[in-house]
């Protein structure tokens, strides 16, 4: 083994600090120094990506310097992030460790890994994923009417009030609250009509606009165009008024959990800081039947998102609801591992650092024994 990993991130982008890097990047670079292993940052533009050569340059000094990479690159920093993520699926085809994997951060991060998980006590049975037919057949979906917008959304409103999910975007752009003007009007038609006047609000900021289904259809197709272009069409689940839950993970250990309380008022409903949220962070043991719970389905998860070994940093983010007996439980939401940051709160971030170090170390060791 050469002991040594390469640190991936990209130049430039809201992430980085006056030196150039990501806030959490040189802690980890420095945790695995002092555990007497060599590490090092690659900056990559999209220039150099799409010049052949120097991808080429870049590709085979990693291969020949590093045991493993760990990408610390956040979606929308590389537009040519496909000839990233080829760089880093020919690296680990040469037996480099990744973290992750490529395809590992499309199958955790795209929001139909919720319908993939559909089948388990995760996810609401009544979870899709809306396709452009193209888009679809480039991702290997076999496209039918569950996948098609306009013919299934009418339908899932017609049952209960919803949330929209686009696959891109961040902070709450383009999740959206869907509900009828009045909850009386729910389970009276199989399929609403076009002209259903409809309550949306959006996850970004929780503004709340009035508008017609088909109009609001027609405006939401967008998010499905492009590659990667996708809607994800869940239930609305009324108790994430109590705030939603999110485990901030490595590896297979939680290192904390997040209690995110919308604001108070209206509509209201979304998680993020932009929108007004209050957050708390709480050790895993104060939540420990949902963090027991949840470690109890990672080899499920694994099984159905690709058998990748899982991410080196990622979170899971849960809403409560309520069961049949009128028990508490909870529903997986999302998953986030392309980037997920860990420099608030501040104080945690040299103990986690530390902590990345030993799971580096721990995996690649593993892998390379």
């Amino acid at each position: 083994m050469k002991k040594n990993i390469v640190f991936f991130e990209a130049v430039g982008g809201s992430d980085k600090g006056a030196d150039g890097h990501r806030k959490d990047t040189m802690p980890m670079v420095n945790a695995l120094k002092a555990k007497g292993w060599d590490a090092e940052v690659v900056q990559l533009t999209d220039e150099a990506l799409r010049d052949s050569a120097k991808r080429e340059e870049i590709y085979k000094k990693v291969r020949e310097s590093a045991d493993g990479y760990v990408s610390r690159v956040n979606p929308g920093n590389l537009k040519e992030e496909k000839l990233y993520f080829d760089v880093l699926r020919k690296l680990c085809a040469d037996g480099l460790v990744g973290m992750p994997h490529p395809d590992a951060m499309i199958g955790y991060g795209a929001k139909d890994a919720l319908t993939k998980l559909a089948d388990t006590p995760l996810v609401p049975s009544d979870t899709y994923a809306y396709y452009d037919p193209a888009e679809a057949k480039r991702i290997g979906v076999t496209f039918s009417d569950k996948h098609d917008f306009k013919k299934t959304f009418p339908k899932t409103l017609a049952k209960g009030e919803r949330v929209l999910k686009q696959n891109r975007g961040s902070t709450g752009e383009g999740i959206w609250r869907v509900r009828l003007e009045s909850s009386s009007d729910y389970n009276k038609v199989e399929s609403l009509p076009l002209d259903t006047k409809i309550i949306c609000t959006e996850a970004k900021d929780n503004h709340t606009e009035e508008r017609k289904l088909g109009e609001f259809m027609d405006f939401c197709e967008h998010y499905l165009v492009g590659d990667n272009g996708m809607l994800v069409d869940m239930t609305f689940l009324p108790r994430i008024k109590e705030g939603e839950i999110r485990i901030l993970m490595l590896y297979k250990t939680p290192v904390y959990v997040v209690h995110k309380k919308p604001a108070e008022g209206g509509d209201a409903f979304s998680a993020t800081l932009f929108s007004g949220a209050k957050y708390r962070y709480d050790e895993p043991k104060d939540w420990q039947t949902l963090v027991d719970w949840f470690l109890g389905q990672l080899p499920q998860i694994k099984s159905k998102l690709g058998n990748y070994d899982l991410p080196l940093i990622w979170t899971a983010d849960f809403i409560l609801d309520t069961d049949e007996k009128g028990a508490d439980r909870y529903i997986l939401g999302e998953i986030n591992c392309s980037c997920v940051g860990f420099t608030s709160p501040e104080e945690f971030m040299a103990k986690i650092a530390v902590m990345v170090g030993d799971n580096i170390v721990e995996i690649v060791s593993e892998k390379k024994a």
